[in-house]
């Protein structure tokens, strides 16, 4: 394209009219159509339709009706300054400063409509509350209602693990604070293992009877896994409580070997047959009647001291 030049006269013609009214004569003046405008400035028909007519009102606003016409004078070669005092003009936005402003326009074909960004607002909104729940489920810790149940059922095998602790303490060594700390998988059951910084040691799912030992030099060493009942803990060969209730997610507990023997000792299984209940006393069927006489001789006889043996 041509760039047409306009003289100071011409110039000065055009300033007296509407800005629309001196973009749409330097469009002819170039032969060019709304569409050929369009094609170079990428700014809908409409808009440069409602630019040549002086009205903005119609085009988003201020910024976006004045970078829409600098982009239109540039096209047709016109004086972008002059056409954007004319716009701010027309808005009753002057800017006392005339200062020269570059504003690339954006093509609002690619600008999405409202309603759209509205239903991805929903949609991520809706994506990011399930994420929370699921996570919230998987990874929560024991509530205080599990702790409070752990702490009753220990409490209530105190008695006898303390009375079978007594019988056996003499013949079973103390197992050594630094023992090795073995977990086996009675069932299939995936677990984390991690220290006190978060780095995970294991991570994975166990198979029935596989066994894991936590380092020793672990630092200490927590496990989170769904499960807890479907391991076995040992501590230098010496089964230990479970570490939860049954198919109740546990997290952040410590499997040390300072923290496990500190934890109630597991009930022991034995062989030994439960023994008979004693047999009922049989109660006479006619029971004896004492006469007052009789009992206050009884009573009397029972009052007096003893003779001596051999008087």
């Amino acid at each position: 394209m041509n760039e047409i030049v306009l003289d100071s006269q011409g110039w000065a013609e055009m300033t007296q009219d509407r800005p629309g009214d001196m973009l749409r004569l330097a469009r002819e003046q170039r032969g060019m159509t709304i569409a050929d405008v369009a094609g170079v400035t990428r700014v809908a028909q409409r808009q440069l339709e409602a630019i040549e007519r002086s009205d903005f009102s119609a085009l988003p606003g201020t910024p976006y009706a004045v970078g829409f016409a600098r982009a239109y004078a540039r096209a047709v070669g016109a004086d972008e300054v002059a056409v954007a005092r004319g716009v701010r003009a027309e808005l009753g936005a002057a800017d006392p400063t005339e200062r020269y402003e570059m504003f690339e326009p954006v093509d609002p074909a690619r600008i999405p409509p409202r309603r759209l960004a509205w239903v991805s607002a929903i949609i991520a909104g809706l994506l990011g509350t399930a994420y929370a729940v699921w996570r919230t489920q998987f990874f929560s810790a024991s509530t205080d209602q599990e702790v409070s149940d752990l702490a009753n059922r220990a409490a209530e095998q105190a008695p006898t693990l303390q009375g079978r602790a007594s019988q056996t303490s003499a013949a079973a060594p103390q197992v050594a604070q630094d023992a090795p700390v073995v977990l086996t998988a009675a069932e299939d059951v995936w677990l984390r293992i991690y220290d006190a910084q978060g780095i995970r040691l294991l991570e994975k799912q166990m198979v029935k009877g596989e066994s894991y030992t936590v380092p020793a030099q672990a630092n200490n060493p927590m496990i989170l896994t769904g499960r807890p009942n479907a391991l076995v803990v040992t501590v230098g060969g010496k089964t230990v409580a479970p570490l939860g209730s049954p198919e109740r997610t546990i997290s952040d507990v410590p499997i040390s070997a300072a923290a496990l023997l500190a934890r109630p000792v597991a009930p022991a299984i034995t062989d030994e047959a439960p023994k008979p209940l004693p047999a009922p006393v049989a109660q006479p069927s006619n029971p004896i009647t004492l006469s007052a006489s009789t009992m206050r001789a009884m009573d009397e006889a029972g009052s007096e001291p003893a003779a001596p043996a051999g008087q």
